[in-house]
């Protein structure tokens, strides 16, 4: 029998999903995967219903329907202070992790090296590695998650193609600072690299932080590729909406490389998602306020258990210190976690290149009733 790609050993399965799997088998409250327990807007339902009436059920332009690319531009102009050209700019995808993807598979070449901030989402370094390209870790230093300048321009000195960008962060919950993001902007202009960002959470963050595009900053859409989704803000990780956007040169390569690995994203629900796209200022202003509401119960909880934690600054995800509790392994913490309090939460070293083993991480983009029911259990490990 021929022997499977070498390359598919060079990183694991999904330790998110995986986790996923153990709260179903054990039973336990799913903290791990990073999808609400709640319903996208009512509108929103309406309009997919709608859509799959009104003779959508076929496949949309490769790069995306054009009502959707034009209110995807309209909403992008007005949030990245940026005009963003339907046709010369976007490129629609099967979520923000087929753009990251087919952003990689765009600009690297075989033997190119890849920065990734470390902790970081998963999926980055496999992307990195089946795109043929080399990751170089730089680490977020805990608690903070501050990278240190000069171990950063030593990353940049080894010849990179690009620059991996998660921010907010996934999952520290760090938003990047102006000043950090003009001194990773200097660094790209200096060693010419490409910045290729996931953005999914641009919605979701605390006061006082801001969130700024690195795409907005001076001489930087020419050499950024801002990846998102619609999975996070509109409450739909089913629907498999994404989009990448890119300078004209670049969106060509992009989607080319898009076209050949899904054709395109569904062509009804792109439909339906004009309507969310077209909310106004007040629907993201009262989803930062009750974010920051699940946000500040269940951090009420995790204080009263006695936990350590990192504050998060945007997105909904909390890194949690295990330390106290005497396990030399964060996977066997979440095993045992899963089985006797009944929360399933993910290994906090599958997000780092470095040896961590103390952190698991929560998310809490959950129903209120459903963080006070975590929140009771989590109580119990104050007796442990």
């Amino acid at each position: 029998m021929p022997s499977t790609s070498s390359r598919t050993t060079l990183f694991t399965e999904s330790v998110i999903r995986e986790m996923t799997r153990v709260a179903e088998q054990t039973g336990a409250i799913n903290l791990s995967q990073g999808y609400p327990d709640f319903d996208p807007p009512e509108a929103l339902l309406a309009a997919a219903e709608q859509a799959l009436r009104s003779g959508c059920n076929q496949y949309s332009v490769t790069w995306g329907a054009s009502t959707f690319r034009q209110a995807l531009a309209a909403k992008l102009t007005r949030f990245m202070g940026l005009e963003i050209l339907p046709d010369e700019h976007l490129t629609v995808t099967c979520g923000s992790t087929e753009a990251m993807m087919a952003a990689l598979m765009a600009v690297c070449d075989p033997g190119d090296k890849v920065i990734i901030f470390s902790p970081f989402y998963e999926n980055y370094g496999a992307d990195t590695i089946l795109s043929g390209a080399q990751p170089l870790f730089v680490p977020l230093h805990p608690p903070d998650f501050l990278f240190d300048p000069d171990e950063l321009r030593g990353a940049f000195q080894q010849g990179v193609k690009a620059l991996v960008l998660c921010n907010p962060s996934n999952p520290s919950g760090k938003v990047f600072s102006r000043a950090e993001l003009e001194f990773i902007a200097g660094l790209a202009h200096e060693y010419d690299a490409f910045v290729i960002t996931d953005e999914v959470y641009e919605h979701i963050i605390y006061a006082p932080h801001q969130h700024t595009y690195i795409a907005s900053l001076p001489g930087m859409f020419e050499r950024t590729i801002s990846c998102s989704s619609l999975s996070k803000t509109y409450a739909i990780t089913g629907w498999r909406l994404g989009y990448a956007v890119a300078p004209p040169a670049v969106s060509d390569s992009l989607r080319k490389v898009h076209d050949f690995l899904t054709v395109g994203a569904p062509h009804p629900l792109q439909q339906a998602a004009v309507t969310a796209l077209g909310f106004p200022d007040s629907y993201y202003q009262q989803l930062q306020a009750e974010y920051t509401q699940r946000r500040d119960i269940f951090l009420g909880y995790l204080d009263a258990a006695g936990l350590r934690y990192t504050r998060p600054q945007g997105a909904y995800y909390v890194l949690i210190d295990i330390a106290p509790f005497g396990f030399d392994d964060d996977t066997q913490f979440c095993h045992w976690m899963a089985q006797e309090i009944g929360v399933a939460a993910v290994p906090g070293s599958s997000f780092f290149r470095q040896p961590v083993h103390n952190l698991i991480r929560l998310n809490y983009a959950k129903r209120h009733e459903t963080l006070h029911a975590v929140g009771e259990r989590l109580l119990r490990l104050r007796r442990i």
